[in-house]
């Protein structure tokens, strides 16, 4: 198997990253194929795309002419589940010039994958055009390479050999390619750790692999797919840093980078243009120049007040002031990341303190640090089973019923609970309205998107599966990747009980 990962490795050519999404999208071609062939929901769009034909021809050739690296004019990318289309992309345009970074900003769910999957050839778009250096791309671009977010190394190959994988089918001399690869090791500051295999490497040291091994080819252009966001703050900012300065080392080759990132500070820190994109379907809503100069200080006047501006188009963007609301719609909140059995633990602790325990004492008898305390806690004074009166935690009447009851008898309360949490309600009222009362999961996350912008969108959506499976209240197919109403749930009100 690892050989014929390694063969299809080769055939992309400079496109370089996480082997097993690129396998993924590939997998995935015939799907494609099938969609571009019964793009009925795109057409909707394309009346509108094509009253403005003569603005884009325009830009195309404005674009073509600055010798645009990569281009997309005009995109549009949907999908189909259950005989559902959902749009993704919508009329996407955007240029990677030489000598820039770009970063495309926008919330999880947004589409910013998907765009740089079309923009680099590992998925073909629905619609519109992809160009390279002004041509019609046909396949993967072959100046391209991509650094995923997830490291994604072969664990039985070493370092040197995971960042060979980057020259696959180039067909160079031994010698040389033995040369690329020990460069492009020491410039990522991993000298000395070439026959380590990955297990013994750090976060940090994992990523800087995969970036040498999108480098080692020497492509124009980088593309990066938030990659630093598995990383812990200060490894992340380092290596920040680190990606921008073998940008500008000239011998390195590197005309441009793409970075996707849902980070205010990442995208100021980097880029000297950010898109920021909106959701559902993902548009370009703004183009944003940067002009401060580098070395850039996360604390410095300028940099703030950057930051403070894209955070309010954002907002306005996301959650406008303006946008109408009809009576009696309720206000999505956040879910807390607790898990079920972590909330009837600290229910059971509070009810053997006598229904009432200080947070601090809380905390040590459940054997959790004090922040995962109070995301617990949060967790079950949301379901309407607790009170925080100051620092202590009360067990009011709902959680006393919950804790003495049988596992019937939870189930039913979390069932009643969760129904009045906005978030599950807004949810329920969604599937009760579509046939067969099913959705698929990317339909979920877009309108969790577009209510909570800013929360951790597949945390988030873990959560709403893992709390509405407990309570029987909602079902979910992870292999169709369906979100669904439990019809058949015993702890419904009317249901029959034991």
């Amino acid at each position: 198997m690892k050989f014929l990962i390694a063969d299809y490795l080769g055939d992309v050519g400079g496109v370089v990253g996480n082997p097993f999404e690129v396998l993924g999208d590939g997998a995935a071609m015939s799907d494609v194929v099938r969609v571009t062939a019964r793009r009925r929901g795109c057409r909707r769009w394309l009346a509108n795309v094509k009253r403005e034909m003569e603005g884009h021809v325009a830009t195309a050739a404005m674009q073509t002419q600055s010798g645009a690296i990569a281009e997309l004019l005009g995109v549009c990318k949907s999908f189909t589940s259950d005989g559902h289309e959902l749009v993704v992309l919508r009329d996407i345009s955007l240029a990677v010039r030489p000598g820039e970074v770009v970063a495309v900003l926008g919330p999880s769910g947004c589409g910013k994958s998907t765009l740089l999957r079309i923009l680099t050839g590992l998925v073909a778009p629905t619609s519109g055009e992809v160009l390279s250096h002004g041509q019609p791309l046909h396949g993967l671009h072959p100046g391209a390479a991509v650094v995923f977010q997830s490291f994604a190394l072969y664990p039985w190959l070493t370092v040197a050999d995971n960042v060979r994988v980057g020259l696959h089918r180039k067909g160079l001399p031994q010698d040389e390619e033995h040369g690329r690869v020990h460069r492009i090791i020491d410039l990522v500051g991993l000298e000395g750790f070439e026959e380590a295999y990955p297990k013994e490497l750090s976060g940090g040291m994992k990523q800087r692999v995969g970036i040498a091994r999108a480098l080692v080819g020497g492509p124009e252009l980088l593309c990066m797919d938030e990659p630093f966001s598995a990383l812990d703050v200060l490894t992340a900012e380092s290596l920040r840093s680190e990606v921008y300065g073998l940008w500008s080392r000239a011998e390195m080759g590197l005309k441009s980078l793409l970075l996707i990132t849902h980070l205010i500070d990442e995208a100021v820190f980097l880029a000297d243009r950010i898109v920021i994109m909106g959701a559902k379907p993902g548009v370009v809503r703004e183009v944003i120049p940067n002009d401060l100069p580098h070395p850039r200080e996360y604390r410095d006047p300028a940099f703030i007040a950057l930051v403070d501006e894209l955070h309010d188009v954002i907002t306005e963007i996301h959650l406008p002031d303006t946008r109408p609301a009809a009576a009696g719609v309720q206000r999505l909140e956040p879910l807390p990341g607790a898990h079920v059995t972590e909330v009837i633990g600290l229910l059971e602790v509070v009810r053997d303190r006598g229904d009432r325990i200080n947070v601090f004492e809380l905390s040590g008898r459940l054997g959790l640090d004090l922040g995962r305390t109070i995301v617990v806690t949060n967790a079950a004074e949301l379901l309407g089973l607790v009170d925080t009166p100051k620092q202590d935690v009360l067990l009011n009447h709902t959680g006393r019923e919950f804790v003495e009851g049988d596992e019937n008898t939870r189930k039913r309360i979390f069932h009643r609970q969760l129904q009045r949490i906005p978030t599950f309600a807004v949810l329920i009222e969604r599937l009760r309205s579509v046939p067969n009362m099913r959705l698929p999961a990317e339909v979920v996350l877009e309108d969790l998107v577009m209510h909570l912008p800013y929360e951790p969108m597949q945390q988030l959506f873990d959560t709403l599966v893992a709390w509405g499976r407990y309570g029987e209240l909602l079902g979910y197919d992870p292999e169709k990747e369906v979100v669904y109403l439990d019809r058949e749930s015993t702890a419904a009100p009317d249901a029959p009980h034991a």
